[in-house]
C-alpha cells in the first residue's frame, strides 16, 4: 500500500501586477496559489474591480503590490472586499528614481509617480529585493515553508545572474545611446543597460504633447542625435509616427509587463523579448 504524501501548505495571494505575481510563483512554487488583480495591457492606475478579484483579495491571505501610488484603486477594492491581507509593499526594498520630480496634483488630473518612478521591476537587479521580501511575507504564513521558499529564490537568481550577463553583453556596444520615450515607464531599465533618456514625449505624466512642446522635443531630438523612441504597446502611434519621420529615429515597442507581448510569458522572458528587440532595433 502506498503511504500518502503530504500535502503542502497552500498560501494564497493577490498579486497587483502580472510581474509581481510572476515573482512571487517563482519563490512560492507549489506551496502558493497566486494570481494578477489586473491584466498586463490594461492602465495598471485605474481600473474598475470585478467580482472575481473581489474574492480574491477576500480570499488572500497575502497582498503583493507595487506601492507608491501606482495602484490608485486598491483602497476602494480592499473596502469593497472588506479583507485585511498581510499587506506586502514590494518597494519598500528599491531605490528609487524621479523622486523629486514635480507631478500633477490631485484636484488635477491624478498620476502616478508622486513618490517616485513606480516602475521599478523593468530593472531585473530589483527582483533581488523584492523576492527577498516575498519570502519573508510567504514564510511569515506558512513558516514550514521557509526553507523551500529560500532554494526556490536562490533557484531563480541564479537563472537571473546567467541572463543578466547575456542580457549586458547584447547590450554593452550600444551602451550611452540617447532615446526618447513615449512615457516615464523606462527609467529603471535605461540606468541598468546604460541608456540615456533624453526627453518624453508626453509633456507631463497621462497629458498630450502640445503642438508646442513636439516641436521643442523634435529640435531637441535632432540636435541630440537621437536614434531611437522607446514605446509601449498603446502609445500614440500618431504622434510617435510624426515624431520619428522628422527626426528619423526610431520607434521601438518594449514590452513593459509579463503578458503585454505573446513573448514575454514570465518575468525573464519580458527581458529576453526588450532587450533582444532594443539590440535588433539598435544594430541597424
Amino acid at each position: 500500500m502506498l503511504t500518502p504524501l503530504l500535502v503542502a501548505a497552500t498560501v494564497i495571494v493577490a498579486a497587483t501586477t502580472t510581474d509581481l505575481r510572476d515573482l512571487v510563483a517563482a519563490v512560492g512554487g507549489d506551496r502558493v496559489s497566486v494570481e494578477s488583480l489586473t491584466e498586463p495591457r490594461a492602465d495598471p492606475h485605474a481600473r474598475e474591480i470585478h467580482p472575481r478579484q473581489l474574492a480574491r483579495l477576500r480570499a488572500a491571505q497575502v497582498l503583493v503590490r507595487i506601492g507608491l501610488d501606482h495602484e490608485s484603486w486598491l483602497p476602494r477594492a480592499l473596502r469593497a472586499a472588506r479583507a485585511t491581507p498581510r499587506d506586502l509593499d514590494a518597494s519598500r526594498g528599491i531605490a528609487l528614481l524621479d523622486t523629486e520630480t514635480a507631478r500633477l496634483s490631485a484636484d488635477r488630473r491624478p498620476h502616478v509617480h508622486a513618490f517616485g518612478n513606480t516602475h521599478y521591476w523593468l530593472d531585473p537587479e530589483n527582483a533581488r529585493p523584492i523576492t527577498a521580501l516575498i519570502v519573508d511575507a510567504l514564510a511569515a504564513v506558512d513558516s514550514a515553508g521557509r526553507g523551500v521558499f529560500v532554494a526556490n529564490r536562490e533557484r531563480f537568481l541564479r537563472d537571473l545572474d546567467a541572463r543578466l550577463a547575456r542580457w549586458r553583453r547584447a547590450l554593452r556596444p550600444y551602451a550611452g545611446t540617447r532615446v526618447v520615450v513615449a512615457h516615464d515607464t523606462w527609467p529603471y531599465f535605461a540606468r541598468r543597460f546604460d541608456l540615456t533618456i533624453v526627453a518624453t514625449v508626453e509633456e507631463q505624466p497621462g497629458v498630450p504633447p502640445s503642438p508646442r512642446h513636439l516641436g521643442a522635443l523634435i529640435a531637441q531630438m535632432k540636435t541630440s542625435g537621437v536614434r531611437a523612441i522607446l514605446a509601449e504597446p498603446g502609445a500614440p502611434t500618431a504622434v510617435l509616427a510624426r515624431v520619428a519621420a522628422e527626426t528619423g529615429a526610431r520607434v521601438i515597442t518594449l514590452v513593459p509587463s509579463v503578458g503585454a507581448d505573446p513573448e514575454a510569458t514570465d518575468y525573464l522572458a519580458l527581458f529576453d523579448v526588450n532587450v533582444r528587440r532594443l539590440a535588433d532595433a539598435l544594430a541597424r
